[in-house]
């Protein structure tokens, strides 16, 4: 049965009301300065991964469509993470954090100690929206809906409890709580009138459900390597590797 767009909203909403990542209590822990360095280092190399897919994701998707109007609309996402002349973009911005929790940018750039869990959640993804359908592609992107909430938390809590949290190092979460909105205002209107039968509502509902998993395992995967139990796989980063003071020296 197709829904009405009140209800199909409602019912995305739903979905990252109980299954997005700022549930997961890796976020409790980061937020409420219960990381160790190691672990704080570790989320960030992690992250970077997804950071710098992000905008591979956006070409993948720009490159299957037609439309020019939706190309227009879809670019500043690869702008707002690899930067243009007037914007240095999150990846640099996420690099900085990099630095400032003392790893060297370009031992978290060479993507090397990556987990693996971490590599294959984040390439299924790109893989998804490289693959599947238009709706598909942009309902995945729709965790965006739930972003803001979580940067304004963890802004609020890295600045409580770590030293090395300022307004440089944080900057990539400030700029986000404006280009977030900005882009799920156009992508969440752009499902809604896409989805205009049950079939393409539940296809759009399990994309959803989908991105909501592999940001999910991300974090199961940082947990189980770094938290409890602590079991660092083969190849991935292990504490002490990747300093800034290696480099230094």
């Amino acid at each position: 049965m197709t829904q009405s767009r009140e209800e199909f909203e409602a019912r995305l909403r739903q979905i990252g009301a109980e299954r997005y990542h700022d549930l997961h209590p890796f976020h409790d822990l980061l937020h409420g300065g219960g990381c160790t360095p190691d672990q704080v280092r570790a989320w960030v190399i992690n992250r970077y991964y997804y950071q710098h897919s992000i905008p591979m994701k956006d070409a993948a998707f720009m490159s299957r469509v037609e439309d020019p109007a939706l190309r227009r609309q879809w670019r500043s996402r690869i702008e707002d993470h690899d930067g243009t002349d007037d914007n240095e973009g999150g990846i640099k911005r996420w690099l900085r954090l990099s630095q400032a929790v003392g790893l060297d940018p370009d031992y978290v750039a060479s993507c090397e100690g990556v987990l693996p869990a971490t590599k294959f959640a984040v390439d299924a993804y790109v893989r998804y929206v490289r693959e599947k359908t238009l709706l598909e592609a942009v309902a995945a992107s729709l965790t965006e809906l739930f972003a803001p909430k979580i940067h304004a938390n963890r802004i609020q809590g890295l600045l409580k409890n770590y030293d090395f949290a300022d307004d440089s190092s944080l900057s990539y979460f400030k700029n986000r709580l404006k280009e977030a909105p900005k882009d799920v205002a156009f992508g969440l209107a752009w499902v809604l009138d896409q989805a205009d039968t049950g079939e393409k509502q539940d296809a759009a509902a399990a994309a959803l459900t989908f991105k909501t998993d592999v940001l999910w395992s991300q974090l199961d995967a940082l947990w189980g390597a770094y938290v409890a139990p602590a079991r660092v796989p083969p190849g991935a980063w292990l504490p002490g590797d990747g300093l800034l003071l290696q480099k230094a020296s």
